[in-house]
């Protein structure tokens, strides 16, 4: 409770607060970490996902896509849980400068956080792009196609290659989502990173940026991180229970 109290303080004090969020925030809304015990990672292999060989293997194209089938069965049935309330509880009080978050689930807009202060470093999985035309569709679109049986889907307007609009190993973050990230971790004066174990780069040096640049550092994650020793305040457990908590508390003063 003394932590939760001192996070509180934290909050009330801050004008600029950036919160980062990783895979243990989605993983509360039963979205599984893929790196996880029981993840996609542990069905298949990662290296069939590198960007490369999506381009240029058909196998690893409809191996990509049936994990994907999988994907979406799972993403179009998650919903927001405290975690993404609390940052909207922060946009209310007047004090979320941006939410910077690796998860491609779309999880902090449906809880009313608007679509311009996510900063998605990993993309959305919830639009699909071709990669020779730029064409997008919804992912409900796709995964209606794939549950009719199609394996490797194509672009209607120019039969290009169709790709969910994420990040895929061995390809860049979106450079302008990154200067803003970056951006907003300079100007910040409280970072929060929640449910990230921060050692996924470049995303997992946003917050330390935000600390270098003079911000309050307050880590939230089940496990320690390699940022631990780094932080003003460290506290281990759920990151929707730990957030909620603080953030009412912070309000209710």
């Amino acid at each position: 409770m003394e932590k939760i109290k001192e996070f509180a303080n934290l909050i009330r004090e801050a004008q600029k607060i950036v919160v980062f969020t990783g895979a243990g925030v989605s993983t509360e809304s039963g979205i599984p970490d893929f790196r996880s015990p029981g993840g996609l990672w542990s069905k298949y292999d990662p290296s069939e996902f590198y960007f490369q060989r999506f381009v240029s293997d058909e196998n690893a194209r409809r191996t990509y896509w049936k994990m994907y089938r999988e994907f979406y069965a799972t993403l179009h049935r998650a919903e927001p849980n405290e975690a993404h309330y609390a940052c909207k509880r922060l946009l209310s009080m007047g004090k979320l400068l941006a939410v910077v978050t690796q998860n491609i689930d779309g999880l902090h807009q449906k809880a009313g956080v608007p679509d311009e202060l996510v900063l998605e470093l990993h993309g959305n999985a919830w639009t699909v792009k071709c990669l020779s035309c730029e064409n997008s569709y919804p992912s409900r679109e796709i995964e209606k196609w794939l549950n009719e049986g199609v394996e490797i889907p194509r672009c209607e307007k120019c039969n290009g290659l169709l790709k969910p609009a994420t990040v895929s190993f061995g390809q860049s973050l979106p450079p302008d989502v990154l200067r803003k990230a970056e951006k907003c971790a300079r100007e910040c004066d409280l970072m929060i990173a929640a449910g990230s174990s921060l050692v996924v780069f470049p995303a997992a040096m946003i917050p330390i940026m935000a600390k270098d640049a003079g911000a309050q550092l307050v880590i939230v994650n089940l496990d320690p991180t390699p940022y631990d020793d780094r932080a003003d305040l460290v506290i281990r457990g759920s990151a929707g229970k730990i957030l909620i908590s603080a953030v009412e508390e912070a309000a209710a003063s």
